[in-house]
């Protein structure tokens, strides 16, 4: 029997969830590889998502093609490749973030279709993911970006921190425990809190302010607080959510991740308006703009679409936000509180090595 669509009531119904979900498709590779856009390149990060996203979205075979590929690309030492364009590696650099990001795609499936032998067949490259990962944890916490750049970046980390949770629940679905993964889970979560000017200074961008929250690293009253911080800086109303704070630019897929930060808060009202906000950027066919230019100096182009081209990845946001706000305001999927974290265990206990401490669970 097929599980019925997500939809939220009076912003998106389960029939443009199942339109946008098949916008995604019609740009998979026959290899099952989802890139940006048709003839961009792909990451493992963006693509583990569109995948979660085909798979709310009724399209099993071509979320399965998708997660089925991603072991294919995947190297001896664990990692992935940071760019692949048409099958060819183009940018050979593992990157911490995209590696740590199939055990949250692996964890949604099993959430959705519960095919224990499924998780079976793609757990070893799960585990070498993620092993890879805490490989390269730094002194205070964060996670090395690459093996050759040594800075860590506060979204990716925050995102990782994520993965990590979703491996240790898969361990402990399989009965293989990760005491690493839970340490390393643990000294992160207390950079994330505790050190953030620890990470690269990337405050311009909209996600490093909100991720720490997304993650699962910083919640409760931290986290209502760290949201307030910014809110003007970034949030246009009617519009979306800024990119960046210096330029007049809303993206769609932005947008979406702040809403799913709300309602991981209980924000559910100001969640909803955002993702009714962004859907002047739905485009035919269940398509999604990146975004949106809304103002620009004086002989520069405004009230334009930015780039001109339909991302999966924004595609992939708006229908996983739909289905963690269906809770709510409709319907959703067994998988709605993936990005809530529900399914998981407890927090990592925190763990600061810089003075030997370790506090209680948070």
């Amino acid at each position: 029997m097929t599980e019925p669509l997500p939809y939220v009531d009076g912003v998106v119904t389960a029939g443009q969830v199942a339109e946008t979900a098949a916008a995604i498709v019609a740009m998979q590779e026959s290899c099952g590889a989802v890139p940006w856009t048709t003839g961009e390149h792909v990451d493992i990060w963006n693509h583990v998502e569109a995948a979660m996203a085909m798979l709310v979205g009724g399209q099993v075979d071509a979320a399965e093609r998708a997660l089925d590929w991603v072991p294919t690309m995947q190297r001896p030492d664990g990692s992935w490749p940071m760019k692949i364009v048409a099958g060819e590696v183009v940018d050979p650099r593992g990157e911490v973030n995209m590696s740590a990001y199939f055990a949250v795609g692996l964890w949604h499936h099993w959430l959705v279709r519960h095919d224990i032998g499924y998780v079976v067949q793609h757990w070893a490259s799960v585990r070498a993911g993620l092993d890879w990962v805490v490989s390269l944890q730094q002194p205070f916490g964060g996670i090395q970006w690459t093996p050759d750049d040594e800075l860590s970046l506060l979204t990716g980390c925050s995102s990782i921190y994520h993965s990590l949770r979703a491996g240790v629940a898969l361990g402990e679905l399989l009965g293989e425990p990760q005491p690493e993964w839970e340490l390393a889970g643990g000294r992160l979560g207390h950079a994330i809190r505790r050190h953030r000017d620890r990470f690269e200074d990337k405050s311009t961008y909209s996600m490093d302010w909100y991720y720490p929250v997304l993650g699962g690293a910083v919640t409760g009253a931290a986290a209502s607080e760290l949201i307030a911080s910014r809110w003007d800086d970034f949030v246009v109303p009617g519009l979306g959510l800024r990119c960046v704070d210096t330029n007049p630019w809303v993206t769609g897929a932005e947008t979406c991740e702040l809403a799913l930060t709300l309602d991981l808060i209980g924000d559910h009202r100001r969640a909803r308006t955002l993702l009714s906000d962004m859907q002047h950027l739905r485009g035919e066919a269940g398509a999604y703009w990146t975004g949106w230019v809304y103002d620009a100096r004086e002989g520069e182009s405004k009230d334009v679409y930015w780039p001109v081209e339909h991302t999966t990845y924004t595609a992939a946001a708006m229908i996983l936000c739909v289905d963690a706000l269906g809770e709510t305001y409709g319907h959703s999927s067994p998988g709605s509180g993936i990005m809530r974290g529900t399914s998981f265990g407890p927090h990592f206990a925190e763990i600061g090595l810089e003075c030997g401490c370790e506090s209680e669970r948070v």
